[in-house]
């Protein structure tokens, strides 16, 4: 059997890291994706891993990333799209500028990726795609502040919602699966400003009494593009340890 190839976005760090080294060492093609450079923690897989500078709020530039990948690897099955910006600005602080700059990366940016997979999935036998989300958008008392995401954060990765359920509906007569995982607070640099009052608040929201670890949320992510979750479509599954239920 075929080798299979999954493009990973926001492969430098943080989640989509975890989950690119962890697909390298089971054997996985990986098109790592970043808008920084992929570091050698990936890169030492020369094979296996075609390291990509995109950025994915340009639909040309994810087209040139599928593109790319199929012609290196001769495939594209799955996307685990982690790329995002975040933005702890309250609701008094954030410019309509940056507000628009939030959801152009994190809204438009999962369309980009989602369009230019399927667009070649459709027409080679399809494949599956997993976007993400944030527990915040379902947590309450969350406007910013102290590292949490603010309202330009929380609306972008709620439009997630809407995205993961219109591109299932549309995509899968084409055999593709949609997805989305959707984080409580993870020990990621994205949470590096969180005061250790919010880390031990997010901690006790947890039922399991903890923060979650790049590979706890990675690991979900690579089961919805496994063959195990084939009949699992248009779902949005929370990785929060119960944080956000």
């Amino acid at each position: 059997m075929p080798t299979k190839t999954i493009i990973v976005t926001g492969a430098r760090r943080g989640i989509g890291h975890a989950c690119s080294a962890s697909l390298l060492r089971d054997g996985f093609n990986v098109t790592a994706v970043d808008i920084y450079p992929i570091p050698e923690t990936l890169t030492q897989y020369t094979n296996s891993c075609l390291p990509l500078t995109i950025d994915v709020s340009d639909l040309d530039a994810c087209r040139s990333a599928v593109t790319r990948t199929a012609e290196f690897f001769g495939s594209v099955d799955s996307v685990c799209h982690f790329a995002a910006i975040h933005s702890t600005d309250t609701w008094e602080e954030i410019s309509s500028e940056k507000f628009l700059k939030v959801h152009e990366i994190n809204v438009l940016g999962s369309f980009h990726i989602a369009k230019a997979a399927g667009e070649y999935m459709k027409s080679n036998g399809g494949g599956s795609i997993v976007l993400t989300s944030s527990g915040s958008v379902q947590a309450s008392g969350v406007g910013g502040g102290s590292g949490r995401g603010g309202p330009a954060y929380v609306t972008s990765k709620a439009a997630i919602y809407g995205l993961n359920r219109s591109l299932a509906r549309a995509l899968g007569p084409h055999k593709i699966r949609v997805n989305t995982v959707s984080p409580g607070a993870t020990s990621t640099p994205m949470i590096a400003e969180y005061s250790n009052s919010a880390r031990e608040a997010a901690a006790n929201r947890s039922m399991l009494g903890r923060i979650a670890e790049p590979d706890d949320v990675a690991e979900v992510a690579k089961f919805l593009i496994s063959d195990a979750a084939r009949f699992v479509t248009g779902e949005v599954i929370s990785v929060s340890g119960g944080g956000s239920v």
